[in-house]
């Protein structure tokens, strides 16, 4: 029944509209056309009053409040009634009818709950204190992890930490170490070429038995490619299916565009994960000044969030993304565009990389959407 449930829900549908029909022409039967208006308006309540409580209202909040033995008592019932013959034919007839007036698959199919009614119902639920604030944003969470892909959440290459596997096993341990990783890339001549991954614990059992010196290549494990447009539920059960906790991201060029963990993947859904040894990195942070301080990689959804936003987010991934862009060239620090009614500037920068961007409201105003300014301008 759960596995296909537009047979029950038609069904039910059917027999509850029919039964309101019938009720609402009895009645008008009873009363006949001789009854004065005081009667019809009396009647008319009662049938409305009769079906909103025993029918819609008191049923339905207690089989919320009472789902799994709503759904056993109710069970054997439903079952027997969508598979009694006359009824069945006649709600494929009726659904066959209304499929050639609006061709396409979605009345057999369905489906009759969407992601959209979801989420609502998780926002008045916890609205009303039904579920936690925590149990909302997961519910929020799970849907957008179906709609993200690789790109989004990988660690990217500039912080991909790796060593070539010409490096000694001493060598590689003292990265790992220095970095706190259990896992790294191994590549020859350019990270583009990476060739397999190195496992601290192997590295650590080679050095224990004396074979320290020798090089990386000796303990190297196979390497997962994924490519950055795969969706992260898919990357998700690969790794559950293959068990594989790290792969290596590559471009649609064949470079690598960085490494994604299972980690990176459940903090989708859960949040960031951090323990003793991580070294957070500074986040959101709201200034004095009204402005907003974020990470250059800071996701763009994540910043329409804080800011009650609707900025764009297929061209580019990140806030630095956005200002990369929309400039056209790698800012000097300080250097300033407006962009969808908000001035983000290039806090810092290192390389040809946005280390840090700070956000303000502007007053509203008319077109000015792209505007550059330098750091050393005093008007627009």
């Amino acid at each position: 029944m759960l596995e296909q449930p537009e047979e029950t829900v038609n069904s039910v549908t059917l027999l509850a509209l029919a039964a309101q029909l019938i009720t609402a022409n009895l009645l008008g039967l009873l009363i006949g056309t001789d009854a004065g208006v005081g009667f019809v308006v009396l009647g008319i309540l009662l049938n409305v009053v009769v079906f909103f409580v025993f029918g819609e209202a008191a049923p339905k909040t207690w089989a919320v409040q009472h789902s799994d033995r709503a759904a056993l008592r109710t069970a054997g019932f439903l079952w027997a009634l969508t598979r009694f013959p006359p009824l069945r034919w006649i709600v494929r007839g009726l659904l066959g009818f209304v499929n050639v007036i609006l061709p396409g698959k979605g009345l057999k199919q369905g489906p009759f709950v969407t992601e959209t009614e979801i989420r609502q119902m998780a926002d008045v639920a916890a609205q009303e204190e039904a579920i936690e604030t925590e149990e909302r944003e997961l519910i929020h969470s799970i849907f957008e992890f179906g709609d993200t892909v690789v790109r989004e959440v990988m660690r990217p290459r500039p912080d991909v930490i790796a060593v070539e596997v010409d490096a000694t096993v001493d060598e590689a341990i003292t990265i790992a170490i220095n970095n706190g990783f259990s896992r790294m890339p191994a590549y020859e001549e350019s990270i583009d070429n990476v060739v397999g991954l190195v496992f601290l614990k192997d590295l650590a059992a080679r050095g224990a038995a004396g074979e320290g010196n020798e090089p990386v290549s000796t303990c190297l494990r196979p390497a997962n490619f994924v490519p950055e447009s795969k969706r992260v539920a898919e990357l998700m059960r690969e790794m559950q299916k293959e068990k594989f906790h790290m792969a290596v991201v590559v471009d649609e060029y064949g470079g690598t565009a960085g490494v994604v963990t299972m980690e990176d993947l459940l903090e989708e859904i859960v949040g960031e994960i951090t323990d003793e040894y991580d070294i957070e990195e500074p986040q959101v942070e709201r200034l004095t000044d009204g402005r907003l301080r974020v990470p250059g990689r800071t996701p763009i959804d994540d910043v329409n969030e804080e800011l009650d936003a609707d900025l764009p987010h297929e061209e580019w991934d990140t806030v630095g993304g956005l200002v990369f862009s929309t400039l056209g060239h790698v800012p000097a620090e300080g250097e300033c565009v407006v962009f969808g009614g908000y001035e983000f500037c290039a806090e810092r920068v290192q390389g040809r990389r946005i280390v840090s961007v700070l956000i303000k409201a502007l007053a509203p105003s008319g077109p000015g959407a792209g505007r550059r300014r330098g750091s050393d301008d005093r008007t627009e």
